[in-house]
């Protein structure tokens, strides 16, 4: 067997937002710690037919939703095979996330579709997906799942915020890692900035003309999700069952609204942070280049937290990259997955694999 300590492997993320596959190789390499790199990225944009029907994957008969699953399983094997042969890249392994359509871990329920098989059999690579369900069946959130990538890949920084449909963080806290979902975040601002015309608040300038409602304001900060304290996730659910409402039990323009979620997320990571604790935060995902968000977060933290987005390519592929990460833990037999950020029962090694025969030489 060989002693090689590098992991190649890509991972493919398809977030809440739904504006694409983000497709990611990456090596790893264990030593004492991890070290990472991300080789070749790019995102592969949906058709419209697919991306339609992933927006709607929810409202679909078992039928219809068992075939969206099987066929996007395939499209997605279909870019990884055109990226490895434009790359000239021969991965041991693709780790997939998926896109969520249903997450309800109060149910014991979570699903992520993208057929394993079929990613498996339209690549011909090993394919390693659905990372949540066993920590939900452990009694667990299944979510966030990045904190062990920022745990053992970033752990340079205090904090790692991660802007995508979701708002998450990640930091460690009296010797535990804990992260949990803290708000929503693009799934709402997408939602309103279309309203207007546009597909998102580009740099957050729509949000900068508008003004806060008071009301609406304290209306969204007294939800109860925000005063739980145990482990915490959110869903497609929670915005169409306790976001939308408000909105339309306080009738406010696009712009203020916009303006009011801004505050709102302020508000809510502000709170999210341990009040002693100090030191930079990592803040990655495309609200990262949500400009106004960051000046307003940076002003609210200011001086005790220092703000940092960094280079294009961690911001945009960073959750590609755990997943690609996760998937390098699986195949090591190590937990990927941490209890004291999900509420499990214990730490877990999250997967399935699909064409393990095929990894002949695992170190």
């Amino acid at each position: 067997m060989s002693t090689s300590k590098t992991y190649g492997i890509i991972g493919l993320m398809s977030g809440t937002s739904g504006d694409g596959l983000d497709i990611a190789y990456c090596e790893f390499v264990k030593t004492q710690g991890w070290r990472y790199a991300i080789k070749e990225a790019k995102t592969a944009t949906f058709p419209d037919d697919l991306g339609n029907q992933l927006s709607q994957s929810h409202l679909l008969d078992a039928e219809k939703l068992r075939l969206l699953d099987i066929n996007f399983g395939k499209w997605m094997g279909k870019q990884v095979k055109t990226f490895c042969e434009a790359t000239n890249l021969q991965p041991l392994a693709v780790a997939s996330h998926g896109h969520t359509v249903f997450h309800r871990p109060d149910l014991g329920n979570t699903y992520q579709i993208g057929n394993g098989w079929s990613l498996h059999e339209s690549c011909g690579l090993p394919v390693i997906n659905d990372f949540r369900m066993r920590d939900v069946q452990l009694g667990g959130q299944g979510a966030p799942l990045v904190p062990i990538g920022d745990m053992l890949l970033f752990n340079e920084f205090d904090y790692c915020l991660n802007l995508g449909g979701i708002a998450n963080i990640s930091f460690e806290n009296e010797g535990r890692r804990q992260a949990f979902d803290v708000s929503p975040f693009n799934l709402l601002l997408n939602h309103f900035a279309k309203k207007l015309g546009k597909p998102y608040d580009n740099g957050g300038e729509l949000a900068r003309k508008g003004n806060v409602n008071s009301d609406l304001l304290q209306k969204l900060n007294s939800i109860p999700f925000y005063a739980s304290k145990k482990a915490k996730s959110l869903g497609r659910e929670d915005i169409e069952e306790v976001f939308f409402p408000m909105f339309s039990e306080i009738p406010t323009l696009p712009e203020d609204i916009l303006a009011t979620l801004n505050a709102h997320y302020v508000e809510q990571l502000a709170n999210a942070i341990p009040k002693k604790k100090s030191g930079r935060m990592l803040v990655t995902g495309g609200g990262a280049y949500n400009i106004y968000f960051i000046e307003s977060l940076q002003q609210r933290l200011s001086p005790k937290i220092e703000v940092v987005v960094p280079e294009a390519e961690v911001v945009e592929y960073k959750e590609a990259l755990i997943f690609a990460f996760m998937g390098a833990l699986f195949l090591r037999n190590e937990p990927n997955c941490l209890a004291s950020v999900t509420g499990a029962s214990k730490d877990n090694i999250g997967g399935i694999c699909y064409g393990l025969e095929l990894i002949n030489d695992l170190p």
